[in-house]
């Protein structure tokens, strides 16, 4: 015959549950500026691990006396060595550092061009960023309203189902 009434509420409220749980993904997924904090907020996490890490490394590599000892020792045995690193860590902070007045007189135009060039392809890079991010969230939306309706559709059924099987006459 029929199935107990209690089964039925107990049913229901696990497909209410499934639907509440199927409609807040879906939620989050047509949230764009929440997924973009998400993925920030993992981004700055990863960068802090990263910075700890990195402190720990520089904390724990302080040389000793000894160490200090030998790389003098190093350094007067092959001065050569030492000025290409001096060299070399000169370059790096160069390139590092802001322009300066000189290097745009002497650059000029070319430099011009090349920031040109950056900014135009960064703006590129934003306006397609963004259509992708409108085009996604349009599709999510769409999807989430279909989702939905399926699963109102299922239940009604479910419920009709139910319903005529209940009932003494098999019509509601």
């Amino acid at each position: 015959m029929g199935q107990d009434p209690s089964l039925i509420r107990a049913e229901i409220d696990e497909t209410r549950q499934r639907v509440g749980d199927e409609v807040d993904a879906l939620s989050y997924k047509t949230d764009v500026g929440a997924r973009v904090g998400d993925y920030v907020d993992d981004k700055k996490e990863a960068v802090k691990s990263t910075l700890t890490g990195a402190k720990d490394a520089v904390t724990g590599a302080v040389p000793d006396g000894r160490s200090v000892q030998r790389a003098r020792s190093t350094a007067e045995g092959n001065p050569i060595g030492l000025a290409l690193g001096g060299l070399a860590l000169g370059f790096i902070v160069g390139t590092v550092l802001p322009s300066t007045r000189a290097e745009n007189q002497r650059m000029g135009e070319m430099s011009d061009r090349l920031m040109d060039a950056a900014k135009d392809t960064a703006s590129e890079a934003v306006d397609r960023g963004k259509k992708v991010a409108q085009d996604a969230a349009g599709a999510a939306v769409d999807t989430a309203k279909q989702s939905g309706q399926e699963q109102t559709d299922e239940l009604s059924s479910t419920l009709q189902d139910r319903a005529q099987s209940q009932s003494p006459t098999g019509a509601l």
